[in-house]
Parts: structure tokens; C-alpha cells; sequence
């Protein structure tokens, strides 16, 4: 057995091991911050029970312990990975003192390489690169040992990060000087890098070893025979670095050509192409790639690139992480604020330097250390305020406060609830939608002609259902979200859809689509959402915004074309009121909370027993519609009203709204299904006698044709 497997099995033993002897080990196990890649953790709470550096470690050196390999490159190699590690450990005061001497904790390898020079002999601050003559007149034994083991820490694990694209091909040049130098020949070179790359990949997954292994062997061949001059251009680069979103389903080639026809300058990032990207996939993979992109043009146009040879996106990395119900989560507050931030940044602005934060609470920020002259970081910085905001949703999750909570976030970073859906459960939200597919089935029934829109696709159902059974049409799916867009590209992509999605406003879609171009376009369960989120003229909950949607529609129609609805309607006659007993024992607190916290109009109610009240109809009908889906979607739904129109009072409206060349076709309402299924051992609903009577109908479905 290795004698470093040795030490640490003695060390998880509880023995006392003089620190002189494995120094490397002392540095690991007194480390008190976990400096980790969080891409590779499943709970962060998981991260204050061990020490995942240490666990590491002793996975690499067990797998470079079985491996069939002579004496003199097993020596080396186990030097190497004890050591690789070490800029990872230390106390926080160790790691204070580090850094005022010069060594990097922050770029690991160079500040592991440094903290090893130091141990045999050489200066950490000065010598990055010892020579064997200066390590043998300052007393050092088997300098060329030394050497090696120096140069293999300083570039540990970056062939890893060559094929994510975080490094360029000429980071490895330390290594083929080993073997112009004299120091190895290039099949030791050869032998010793196949051996270190086995434990140092597989160490972190076996599975993830044996996909790149091929890869691995060619870049180890480049480099021992020097072939290392052809750099890598930014695009391949970044591409590599975008390999997660491309599983996905990102079509990075498409997007990029995109981005480009939209101001996006791709040479303004090839001063980049030198330098060293840390924790960029883990950071910033869960953006979409036009976001990416700006963040790496901000660092581009921001930085002053002389002397730079590292960019660490590790501070973004650990600010967007926390654990939610005891999984690793990423903090969508957080996610959701900076996507507006870096939406409201033209290509210009960040070509010009002339970013303006759009509020006051969110900027981006490029630092230098004065000890780390070679090394920028690039952040986030929230103000205390917003700071504090974001710990209270974080905390509030666990109580009733929460929707309280996110409500003055949505404040005070003025977010659309349109344009970031749900918080926690937006994969099962779109998942839900796409579940919908037999309501909206019946919308197939109208369409017209060959060119649909459908406003707010959601998970996509509507135009996966067209595009199955309507081969002759093109569907076009319009969202403001950019999530919700991004995903959808993404499933494009990944499934292989001729749908198409635009990011566009509902209520401005000549500006995304040509008037007179369309043939139908759909509004499923989406103009509620339209009238109760965007406002119009300051005024939230705005019949204003439903007419300005239909307007936007009608102008986009070709003649003949189609609008088709299917949204909330209210009950008539107004006046009517019904009984509603609660057979649940929280009932009467829900209906409380709601009229309190529900903004569309005035919930009225009057408490007839200990469990029963007696409501307007339509009153009563809107609180059971949020009543139905329970208290993870109640943030949500209670700043939604499904129905603003009786049947009657919406004829009108779109008469009004649309005028003579608007012809409604089909007008009908009923109750949606499951409704009463949901509300089945919940509630009783009785009308003014006590009388036990059906829900009301819930949806409409109106066909409007444009004369």
C-alpha cells in the first residue's frame, strides 16, 4: 500500500502523525472552508460532515495504487496527487497568511504547486518554475525530482479542463518543456500523464473516465511531442464550456449565429483566448446561452487583461447554491434577479462600457487582489437589503410567511410574475401544462390555415399537438419568459421539433411577427395571467391589457384568420351567492389568508357557522380555483384571477375591443374537469337555502374570425 493511503488510514483512526512527516495531510484535514466544485454535490449540508478535498485525495491515491505501473512513475505520481490538493486546505488564518505571501489559493493548482515549493526548499512567491541548479545550491535533494513534481502539480488536472474549454492548449506548455528540457523522455511523459489522469478523472466519476479517455490519450500524445502551437479558437472554447446546456438540447450554433444578427461582436472575446476559466460551467450553466455570453463580453470589456491569466467565476458558483429541503438547489432568487439584470443589457451597453444597473440592488463586479496580480473575479454583489430579502424567502419556505416574502422580492426588483413562473417547481409546473394536452386538443378543431401563434406555450403540448396532427401547419410558440423559451429550444433541439418559439410580448406582436402573416393565434389560459400580471398604464388587473393582446392579435391576422380562446369566465348572474362549508379543519384560515392577500378586487364573505360561509358566487368560485391547488402554488395562484368576464359581459368586450370585422364564431362555457373532483371531501358549496348544487361553469371557449 502507498504510504500516503497509509497516513490517512492512520489519520481516519484517530492517530497523532507528526506533521513534518506528511505536511501535505495536515494542510488537507485542517481545512475549515469546503473549496469544492458544487457541480459535483448532491446537498451542501453534506459538505459541513466531511472533508470532500480529503475523500478526493484518497480516492485518487487508491486508484493510482492499483494501477500496474513502475516504482520511479508510482513515486511520482502519488507526490503529485498528495500535494495537487493542498491549496484546497489550511485554517482560514493559514489561508489569510497564504495569500499575503503570494500563493494563490484561488487558482489551485498554481497555489498547490507554490505551497510545494515552499516544502522543498524553493520560494513560493518568486520560483513557479524552479531550476534544478537553483534548487541543488539551495540545499534541495533530488532537484530534478522536484522539478517534475513541481510542474506536474502546477498543471494538475488541466488536460480535464482543456476538453471543458477551460484552459487553452497552451496551458500545458509546462509540461512538453519537461521533455525538451531533458527532465523526462516523452513516453515517461506519456506514462506518467495517462496514470495521473486516470486517478484524477476517475477519482471524481469512473463513468466520466471512461467517456473521455480516448480524448485524454490524444491530448497526452500533443502534449509530449510538443504539438501545442494551433490555440483553440473562443467559440470552440466556450461551446466546450456549454456541454451541459447542449445535452440539453441548447443548439449552440444556431444561437450564436442569433445572438450575432442581434449586436453580439464575438471578437470583443478573443483576448480571452490565453486565459483560464475557473468554475465557469458550475457557475453559469443553468443560463441561457445569451446570458453566458454577456457575462463572459462583461468580463472581456470590464477587465484590464494585461498581466491576467485566470478569471474565477468561483464566488458566482457558491452565491447561486443552496439547499432546499435538503437537496442542493440552485438559488433561483438569486438566478431569476440576475437574468432581468443581464436582460436589460444591450450588446451596445456592454460594448461601450456604459452599463447602467438597472436597480440599485443588483451589480456585477471584476476585483483584483494586490498579492494576486494575475487573477480577476467576477461577482454579483447584491445590496444588504435585497441580501437580507433573499435569506427571508430562503428561510420563509418553511412557514406561512413565504408568499409574503417573495411578493417584496417581486417588488423590489420589479419581476414579472409572467416572466418567472414558479420559483421552485417550474420543471413540474411546465410538466403539468404539457398534461393539459386533452383540454387543449379541442382547440385543433379551429384552426386555420398554415401559420398558428400560440401565446404562452408552456411546456410546448399545444405545439407538439399541432405539429403531429397538422403536418401542413407551422406552429409558432410566443412567450416573454425567457425560461420558458430557453427550455423550449432546448426540447426543440433535443427531440427534434419543426415547431418554432419566438421570446416576444403578447401584447406588441407586430413587432415579432409580419401583419397579415398569421392564420390563428391562440390564447390558452393566458389572458387571465396577461390581465392580472401586466399592466397597462400602471393598473394591474386591467381589462385594458386583455382588449390591448386582442388588438395585437387581430393586427397580426391575415383576412379570414382566427382567434381562439379558452380562458376563465365569471358566473351569471352576478348577484347569486352560494354556501361553501368547509370540511377541512384549516379551510376557514385559508379563506382569511386569501381575501387578505388577493389584489383583483374585494373578497367578500360573511361567517354563517363555525365552518361556513356565504359568498358572491363568483367570489366564492375564484378563492376554490387557488383553494384547489394547494399551498406550494398558492403564491401564484392568489395573485391570479381566472375569471373577469361573465359570458355576456365579454361579448361585448370584444365587439368593443375588435369592432364590425371581428365575427365571433363559437362561444361557449362549462366547467373544466376535476374541478369538483379536487373539491370532493374539501368543501360543501350550497346555494343561499342550504341546497347542495354543482360547481358553475369555469372556462369559456370563444373563436373570433376576422371578417
Amino acid at each position: 500500500m502507498l504510504k500516503s493511503l497509509q497516513a490517512i488510514e492512520s489519520y481516519r483512526e484517530g492517530e497523532k502523525l507528526p506533521a513534518e512527516a506528511f505536511p501535505w495531510l495536515k494542510y488537507i484535514v485542517q481545512a475549515e472552508q469546503a473549496i469544492v466544485n458544487l457541480e459535483r454535490v448532491d446537498s451542501l449540508r453534506e459538505l459541513d460532515e466531511q472533508n470532500p478535498v480529503l475523500d478526493y485525495v484518497e480516492r485518487s491515491l487508491r486508484l493510482l495504487d492499483s494501477l500496474p505501473l513502475s516504482y520511479w512513475i508510482k513515486e511520482l505520481a502519488e507526490e503529485t496527487l498528495v500535494w495537487s490538493e493542498t491549496a484546497k486546505g489550511g485554517t482560514s488564518r493559514q489561508r489569510r497568511l497564504w495569500q499575503l505571501e503570494g500563493i494563490n489559493c484561488f487558482v489551485h493548482n498554481i497555489g498547490s504547486a507554490q505551497l510545494y515549493s515552499r516544502h522543498a526548499g524553493g520560494d513560493p512567491a518568486t520560483e513557479h518554475k524552479p531550476q534544478a541548479g537553483q534548487l541543488t545550491a539551495a540545499g534541495v535533494a533530488d532537484a530534478e525530482k522536484t522539478m517534475i513534481v513541481h510542474r506536474l502539480i502546477e498543471t494538475h488536472g488541466l488536460i480535464g479542463q482543456q476538453i471543458r474549454g477551460e484552459v487553452p492548449p497552451s496551458a500545458n506548455r509546462p509540461l512538453s518543456a519537461m521533455v525538451e528540457e531533458g527532465l523526462l523522455t516523452a513516453d515517461e511523459l506519456e506514462r506518467l500523464l495517462f496514470a495521473l489522469n486516470h486517478c484524477i478523472i476517475s477519482a471524481v466519476s469512473p463513468e466520466l473516465w471512461q467517456e473521455v479517455r480516448a480524448e485524454v490519450m490524444e491530448l497526452i500524445a500533443a502534449i509530449a511531442s510538443g504539438a501545442l502551437d494551433v490555440p483553440l479558437p473562443m467559440k470552440e472554447r466556450l461551446e466546450r464550456m456549454r456541454s451541459g446546456p447542449i445535452a440539453k438540447g441548447e443548439d449552440f450554433g444556431s444561437e450564436w449565429s442569433r445572438l450575432e444578427s442581434e449586436g453580439f461582436q464575438p471578437y470583443l472575446l478573443e483576448p480571452l483566448e490565453p486565459l483560464t476559466f475557473w468554475y465557469v460551467e458550475s457557475a453559469l450553466q443553468t443560463f441561457s446561452l445569451e446570458q453566458f455570453l454577456k457575462v463572459i463580453a462583461l468580463t472581456a470589456c470590464g477587465a484590464e487583461l494585461s498581466g491576467l491569466n485566470h478569471i474565477s467565476f468561483e464566488a458566482v458558483m457558491n452565491s447561486l447554491h443552496y439547499d432546499y429541503k435538503g437537496v442542493k438547489k440552485i438559488n433561483v432568487y438569486k438566478k431569476r434577479i440576475i437574468e432581468k439584470y443581464l436582460s436589460e443589457l444591450t450588446w451596445q451597453d456592454i460594448t461601450s462600457g456604459t452599463m447602467s444597473s438597472g436597480n440599485p440592488h443588483l451589480a456585477h463586479r471584476l476585483r483584483r487582489q494586490a498579492h494576486l496580480p494575475d487573477t480577476v473575479f467576477f461577482d454579483f454583489e447584491f445590496s444588504p437589503a435585497a441580501e437580507k430579502l433573499i435569506e427571508f424567502c430562503m428561510e420563509a419556505e418553511k412557514s406561512a410567511l413565504y408568499e409574503r416574502a417573495v411578493l417584496l422580492l417581486f417588488d423590489l426588483f420589479d419581476l414579472r410574475r409572467d416572466a418567472f413562473d414558479r420559483f421552485h417547481n417550474e420543471d413540474s409546473y411546465l410538466s403539468q401544462m404539457n398534461d393539459t394536452g386533452d383540454y387543449k386538443a379541442v382547440i385543433l378543431e379551429y384552426v386555420t390555415g398554415s401559420k398558428v401563434l400560440d401565446i404562452g406555450p408552456g411546456g410546448g403540448v399545444l405545439l407538439d399537438l399541432i405539429e403531429a396532427r397538422m403536418p401542413d401547419v407551422i406552429p409558432v410558440g410566443i412567450d416573454i419568459s425567457s425560461n420558458v423559451i430557453e427550455a423550449l429550444r432546448q426540447r426543440k433541439q433535443r427531440e427534434g421539433h419543426r415547431w418554432e418559439v419566438l421570446q416576444g410580448d403578447a401584447l406588441n406582436l407586430k413587432d415579432f411577427v409580419d401583419t397579415g402573416s398569421v392564420d390563428t393565434v391562440i390564447f390558452s389560459s393566458i389572458l387571465h395571467e396577461l390581465y392580472s400580471y401586466v399592466p397597462l398604464d400602471g393598473v394591474k388587473f386591467n381589462h385594458g391589457t386583455v382588449a390591448a393582446a386582442l388588438r395585437s392579435a387581430f393586427d397580426v391576422l391575415s383576412a379570414g384568420g382566427v382567434i381562439i380562446i379558452r380562458d376563465g369566465i365569471m358566473s351569471e348572474p352576478e348577484s347569486d351567492q352560494r354556501r361553501v362549508r368547509f370540511l377541512e379543519e384549516d379551510g376557514m384560515a385559508w379563506l382569511a389568508r386569501y381575501a387578505k392577500d388577493f389584489a383583483g378586487r374585494q373578497i367578500q364573505y360573511a361567517v354563517t357557522g363555525e365552518q361556513e360561509v356565504l359568498m358572491p358566487v363568483n367570489d366564492a368560485m375564484e378563492f376554490l380555483y387557488t383553494y384547489t391547488w394547494g399551498e406550494e402554488a398558492y403564491i401564484h395562484e392568489v395573485q391570479e384571477q381566472f375569471g373577469y368576464f361573465t359570458p355576456e359581459q365579454y361579448a361585448d368586450f370584444i365587439k368593443r375591443s375588435l369592432g364590425e370585422p371581428a365575427k365571433v364564431e363559437v362561444f361557449r362555457h362549462y366547467l373544466q374537469e376535476g374541478y369538483t373532483e379536487a373539491l370532493q371531501g374539501r368543501v360543501v358549496v350550497m346555494d343561499e337555502s342550504g341546497q347542495e348544487v354543482a360547481l358553475p361553469d369555469s372556462t369559456c371557449f370563444i373563436v373570433i374570425r376576422k371578417a
